[in-house]
């Protein structure tokens, strides 16, 4: 297989990491065909996700989205792996979901990077660490982008491809191409901006609702029940952010000031709070919201 050849030639897709957005992530490649191979140094987290996307994809055929043969074949297409740098070498795209720190990521992009063939495109699902900053970890800039998908993936249909300064056309095409395969709309973004496109615009309502709540003009839910029922949204900021996660946002708006030294990048005293009380959502049960069962 030659570099020049990759948007024909994808087969086999490598997702570095296990957790919420990894485990979907690799069933929706599963569901669209590709063979996936999902890596992770936590046997336990690889067990949870195993787990985790049987239990959403057959919950799709019982929902009649999918069939039952089109989830079993998608399930055999679906293997585990806590030795992601081996499963690299056999690879035709990486897709890393690993933790927002940039230290992390750029240590698993070198990684990567000597593992994978040189046709091999890696891409990072990260919304708020641009791939300018992993590229000159590896020898292979030109194959290095970002591909975001949203939460919950297997449902979400949109995916923001952005290429940095060096990505070639050929690999924003293939990135694109994926995502058609896919089955869900691509959204290319022609140059890197701190959020993208659409947390952007999440981002502006989330920082008002918290000021809004903040400043004592209306509680957490009633802000909620706004956003729902004014503005159609299928759920409020606060319940957005808890089934996100409260330490992937208070991560993110970490990253977001690491990048810029611009104090309004900061997270909010709000988010900081329940982030440091383990109030981190859904995820454990408890966030802005508690949940049971």
């Amino acid at each position: 297989m030659t570099p020049d050849s990759t948007i024909d030639t994808i087969d086999d897709v490598l997702v570095v990491g296990a957790g919420a957005m990894g485990t979907q992530i690799g069933a929706a490649f599963a569901l669209a065909g590709y063979t996936v191979t999902t890596g992770d140094l936590a046997p336990e987290a690889l067990d949870q996700s195993r787990d985790e996307a049987q239990r959403r994809l057959r919950r799709l055929a019982e929902k009649g989205a999918f069939s039952s043969e089109e989830v079993d074949s998608a399930l055999e297409r679906m293997t585990y792996t806590t030795d992601s740098l081996e499963a690299a070498r056999t690879t035709d795209f990486v897709l890393e979901a690993a933790v927002e720190r940039i230290d992390i990521k750029r240590e698993l992009f070198a990684a990567l990077d000597e593992a994978a063939p040189e046709h091999v495109i890696l891409a990072t699902n990260s919304s708020t660490i641009p791939s300018s900053l992993l590229m000159d970890a590896t020898a292979r800039p030109d194959r290095v982008c970002n591909m975001h998908f949203f939460n919950p993936a297997l449902v979400m249909n949109c995916v923001e491809v952005v290429r940095n300064p060096q990505t070639s056309d050929a690999t924003v095409e293939a990135a694109l191409g994926m995502v058609d395969r896919l089955g869900k709309q691509p959204v290319r973004l022609n140059k890197e901006i701190p959020g993208f496109v659409a947390n952007r615009l999440l981002g502006a309502l989330r920082n008002e609702a918290l000021r809004l709540e903040a400043d004592g003009v209306a509680s957490y839910q009633d802000i909620d029940v706004a956003a729902r029922t004014a503005l159609g949204h299928p759920m409020g900021p606060f319940e957005l952010m808890d089934l996100v996660g409260i330490d992937v946002s208070y991560l993110i708006r970490l990253s977001e000031y690491e990048q810029s030294g611009d104090p309004a990048d900061l997270p909010h005293p709000s988010v900081q709070k329940l982030y440091e009380q383990g109030r981190y959502g859904r995820k454990n049960g408890r966030g802005w919201y508690e949940y049971t069962g």
